[in-house]
């Protein structure tokens, strides 16, 4: 019979008197747990000795303490972490010596080493990856829903999908996924709007992630779904496991696996992308769980970084900040453009979006230069059914072409209500702009390709 490992590493302060302390760890102990270390993260009100051997004699443990008494030594947590090889992370410690906002730092060094952090009332588990594919890979996952991750997806896919020795899959997880992991050959099938409604009249979530991805990206996609998302990720179910599991017998050589909202696919990939929205508060992306995201980026892109939504000074300083947490992570900062799927020259447009109000006149006199339209109206309640419907309602006599993203409502009521009165619908991709020519998005998304088929072949 194997027993189960419960090495644990106590977070513990000098504002305890040592009798209590010990008290505790006594009764970690009684649970089955074996304490191999206390480390001192702060404080010295009940501190009356730091002679590492009296106090190691008095707790009967190896003891080790920071070098400042003020400041949580995270990279010393980090080390004795590794060094003692512990499951489990205890935290003792209280108030002043840790805020919420140290303990979700040190949460984020706990779980990137894979050891479960708790204490009086919390418990923060690292995340599942499954170790199932059989191809190299890359995940794309975010710090927030709607920032882009299904665009970037489709866009690093059909970028993938130039190089004659890739044929790429995406495999995708949504909030309206199937029940039952669903194979979607965008590289064969025609997705048009008429085919769209007929899975929608089916019952189907047709403008579910893995629809947009197959008629953007135009490879084969795998849709799957997930309910819930917890703080640092992991969602409460999903069938993305089998989803993944079935890439392995289709014809592929390289996968995508994408996220959903903030939530973090189960599978274990050879590389990551994260997305960060520029229109996000800085301090979710620098604090809480942001930088336990952030850290697992080999390559970071931002997202909607229009200066209507997110001025130069704070993208610079979000940028600043992005680096100071990951510094190995290369940073492209970009902005959306929309690119219709098929030709709508010469016709008046109703442009469903989910894009905020404050760049719609960047993206009307982007659509109306590039591709030669008149932009009657654009409306930004893509994802809010009621108002979506009076938009159109409004406007749908006075135009010749419903142009939607395929998100939220784009199928059972913007292209419902367009076909009803044969209106033609055109759908509408999401390109990610490198904000400027000192950025260079295709040769950082490639480079992390190979990097991922490198480490793919070494382990």
């Amino acid at each position: 019979m194997v027993t189960e490992s419960k090495k644990v590493l106590c977070l513990v302060d000098g504002e305890h008197y040592f009798p209590v302390t010990k008290s505790a760890i006594d009764k970690i102990e009684t649970k089955g747990y074996e304490v191999e270390l206390l480390l001192f993260i702060g404080g010295t009100e009940k501190l009356r000795d730091t002679n590492v051997d009296v106090i190691s004699e008095i707790f009967n443990k190896p003891v080790v303490f920071g070098e400042n008494h003020k400041e949580i030594p995270y990279d010393l947590i980090d080390e004795s972490i590794r060094k003692y090889d512990v499951d489990f992370v205890f935290d003792l410690s209280d108030e002043p010596v840790v805020n919420y906002s140290k303990r979700f730092k040190i949460a984020t060094v706990v779980l990137q080493n894979h050891v479960v952090y708790k204490g009086p009332d919390f418990e923060f588990k690292p995340l599942i990856e499954e170790d199932v594919l059989d191809n190299p890979s890359y995940k794309i996952i975010g710090t927030g829903k709607r920032i882009g991750k299904t665009a970037v997806s489709a866009y690093t896919a059909r970028l993938i999908n130039q190089e004659d020795k890739y044929t790429p899959c995406i495999v995708a997880m949504g909030r309206g996924g199937p029940e039952i992991p669903e194979i979607v050959h965008g590289d064969k099938i025609k997705l048009t709007p008429e085919y769209l409604m007929e899975q929608s009249d089916k019952g189907l979530h047709a403008a579910s992630d893995h629809w947009e991805d197959a008629l953007m990206s135009r490879v084969l996609t795998v849709g799957c779904r997930r309910c819930a998302g917890g703080m640092a990720g992991q969602v409460y179910v999903t069938n993305m496991v089998d989803g993944a599991k079935m890439t392995n017998d289709l014809d592929t050589n390289l996968i995508a696996i994408e996220g959903s909202g903030s939530a973090v696919p189960p599978i274990k990939t050879d590389k990551t992308i994260v997305l960060v929205g520029a229109n996000q508060p800085i301090e979710t992306l620098t604090q809480y769980f942001g930088p336990f995201r952030i850290k697992l980026a080999d390559l970071i892109i931002i997202t909607m970084c229009d200066e209507d939504i997110c001025s130069s000074d704070k993208l610079n300083a979000l940028i600043e900040q992005l680096h100071e947490l990951n510094p190995d992570a290369k940073i492209i900062p970009t902005i959306f453009r929309p690119q219709p799927v098929d030709t709508i020259e010469n016709k008046k447009i109703l442009f469903a979006t989910t894009a905020p109000e404050s760049v719609q006149p960047l993206l009307k006199e982007y659509l109306e230069e590039n591709f030669k339209c008149t932009v009657v109206e654009i409306t930004s309640n893509l994802s809010n059914r009621p108002l979506l419907q009076e938009d159109i309602e409004r406007n749908i006599d006075n135009v010749d072409i419903m142009l939607t993203e395929l998100k939220a409502a784009a199928v059972d009521v913007a292209t419902k209500d367009a076909l009803t009165k044969g209106l033609k619908v055109v759908y509408c991709d999401n390109i990610p702009i490198p904000i400027n020519s000192n950025y260079d998005l295709d040769g950082a998304i490639m480079e992390i390709v190979h990097e991922a088929v490198t480490d793919f072949k070494m382990n």
